[in-house]
């Protein structure tokens, strides 16, 4: 379709304004293309303003545009944005590179190890679209949802939690994002601190300070956040939030060992805090992981944990639909806040999801994935050890999307980033993955999921190091 339409295109200086452009037919016969193509090309220069398509007349070539832009002075924004910046408890000014970075398309050859998301040979492009479409024939498609979400996908959601958890206990919300941005503006006041694992995910910490809070770091180590150090930081800080990934923590691939589950909801419960727990990863498990350990929230009768879980890392970063879940009077002010910013998730999005999770295909999509995730860490991981001896992988995990290497002291993260940009692969910053300013030791996180096997090679050169 680009392509008719780049050479359509082309050819509009042939037709003055207003001059009839060759009917569908002689386009479809002259560019042997199908019907559906040249209609979509029309389309889009219908969109870009070059053509006019009248119904059973056929498309013309646009007038052209007259108009000049005004050139306005837009300088007094820059008062206008600054006023009282210095005593405002919620930022106007929000820094969404760390953000960027997962969703901004990479350079034309670069191997992407920085993204959040599946590579598109992963995705189950098919099978979404065989959803979607069945779910735009459903009766009442383009009508308005209930708030709450579907019933039918509430339900689902509910099953996968597990536990005593209800359709009654859900939310449907537009992603995992989204959700996390809804728990904590309910759950922590502007300006108070939140505490969060240290590393921890650059979105999360990009929500929280543009929700005017405090992230206030807890270390982490293979077995997640540590009890002790938690104990101690709600005690300091008075926090009543923690944000946690229970199941393989993005970056560091951590899984909260069985004792630390227990004591982390029964530390916040003394706290009289709540636990946020991000659980983005439940459906990457690798092939050979263990039997995965259920959801805090599917133990919890106390309503301490806000769960947050979404479609969209083991889908397409377009399809945007997730859940809260969360028990007693906090759902009612996460539903008033979800109503009040954007009212409700599209229908024919909930529709499409319920058809995906619905159909035979969604377990083997889950299948494959699992196995193909696999097949990337290991590669990758024995890449790491052939090419990059120098980095220290302690850690190696059974699930999600991230290894998190150690660089040595002599070595600093700009210099292996800037390397391994010279031969064209992107790595995340570990900065954008921490509170503190600087760290003298610094790893940096590598994704499995983007990047194929067959590239690994092309990292480094062979007997490579970070130092060049």
């Amino acid at each position: 379709m680009a392509e008719l339409a780049k050479s359509l295109k082309a050819e509009l200086d042939r037709y003055s304004p207003g001059g009839k452009l060759p009917s569908s037919r002689a386009l479809v016969e002259r560019y042997r293309v199908s019907p559906v193509t040249v209609t979509r090309a029309l389309a889009q220069l219908a969109a870009e303003g070059l053509v006019v398509t009248r119904p059973g007349a056929g498309a013309f070539r646009a007038e052209p545009r007259t108009a000049t832009p005004a050139v306005g002075d837009t300088s007094w924004q820059e008062v206008a944005l600054s006023a009282d910046s210095t005593t405002e408890l919620v930022p106007r000014a929000v820094d969404a590179s760390g953000v960027l970075v997962t969703l901004s398309a990479p350079p034309p050859g670069m191997i992407e190890f920085n993204g959040g998301y599946l590579h598109p040979s992963l995705q189950p492009e098919r099978a979404l679209a065989a959803a979607l479409a069945r779910a735009g024939r459903r009766p009442g498609a383009w009508g308005r949802p209930p708030t709450d979400g579907l019933p039918e996908l509430r339900e689902w959601f509910a099953r996968e939690i597990g536990g005593s958890v209800t359709a009654a206990d859900i939310l449907i919300t537009a992603g995992g994002q989204s959700a996390i941005t809804t728990a904590l503006r309910a759950l922590a006041a502007p300006g108070t601190p939140v505490l969060v694992e240290s590393p921890t995910y650059p979105g999360m910490l990009a929500v929280a300070r543009a929700s005017g809070l405090r992230p206030v770091p807890v270390p982490t180590d293979a077995d997640g956040v540590r009890p002790d150090l938690l104990e101690a930081a709600f005690r300091a800080t008075g926090a009543r939030v923690l944000v946690c990934q229970p199941l393989f923590q993005n970056p560091t691939g951590a899984v909260l060992g069985p004792e630390r589950r227990r004591a982390v909801v029964a530390i916040a419960r003394a706290a009289g805090a709540f636990v946020v727990e991000d659980d983005f990863a439940r459906r990457l498990v690798h092939e050979d992981a263990a039997p995965l350990p259920p959801p805090l929230a599917a133990d919890d009768p106390d309503g301490v944990v806000v769960h947050v879980c979404s479609l969209t890392k083991p889908t397409s970063a377009s399809l945007r639909v997730g859940a809260l879940a969360a028990r007693g009077p906090v759902l009612e002010r996460l539903r008033a806040i979800q109503v009040v910013d954007s009212f409700f998730v599209p229908r024919p999005l909930q529709e499409a999801a319920l058809e995906l999770v619905g159909s035979p295909a969604w377990g083997r999509h889950l299948r494959a994935v699992s196995q193909e995730l696999k097949s990337r860490r290991d590669a990758l991981a024995g890449a790491l050890a052939l090419h990059l001896p120098e980095l220290t992988l302690s850690h190696i995990p059974s699930g999600g999307y991230h290894l998190w290497p150690r660089l040595p002291d002599t070595v600093p993260e700009s210099a292996l980033h800037a390397a391994a940009l010279r031969t064209g692969v992107a790595l995340a910053h570990a900065a954008s993955s921490s509170t503190a300013a600087r760290r003298r030791r610094t790893p940096s996180a590598i994704s499995v999921g983007p990047a194929t096997p067959a590239k690994l090679s092309r990292m480094w050169p062979a007997g490579g190091s970070a130092q060049k």
